[in-house]
């Protein structure tokens, strides 16, 4: 029970984060359409354990972009791709790759789950 409940506060935090951010198309307004593919696996391993490709509504998103982390067992985790996201949004790159390791904490030791990503966005074209 106490896992499910932490799990429930962590989601009310990050939807609360959201509902807070600006939205993305008034960041990025030449923004039509964005995907993040992304993969993670523990720190060392070559191949991917958890991989899926997140779907942005332009329209809708906020533009913040947070990835949980996939250890059931890390604590106060996760992945904050905004910065490298957004940076590239704003400098109108068709494709943004990054890489980020989780904050979080499995036990007394740092959870260390390293989360790849590539972005692939579209923009208006300039008139």
């Amino acid at each position: 029970m106490n896992r499910s409940r932490e799990a429930a506060e962590r989601f009310a935090e990050r939807r609360r984060r959201e509902d807070e951010a600006p939205r993305l198309r008034d960041v990025v307004p030449t923004l039509t359409s964005c995907r993040i593919e992304v993969d993670e696996a523990r720190a060392g391993v070559t191949g991917a354990e958890v991989s899926h490709t997140r779907r942005v509504v332009v329209a809708h998103a906020p533009a913040l972009f947070i990835v949980p982390c996939s250890d059931g067992s890390c604590r106060d985790g996760g992945h904050d791709i905004t910065h490298d996201v957004l940076r590239g949004l704003r400098e109108s790159r068709a494709e943004i790759s990054g890489q980020d390791a989780c904050y979080g904490h499995v036990g007394n030791a740092d959870c260390g789950r390293v989360l790849r990503f590539t972005a692939f966005a579209d923009y208006q074209a300039p008139t």
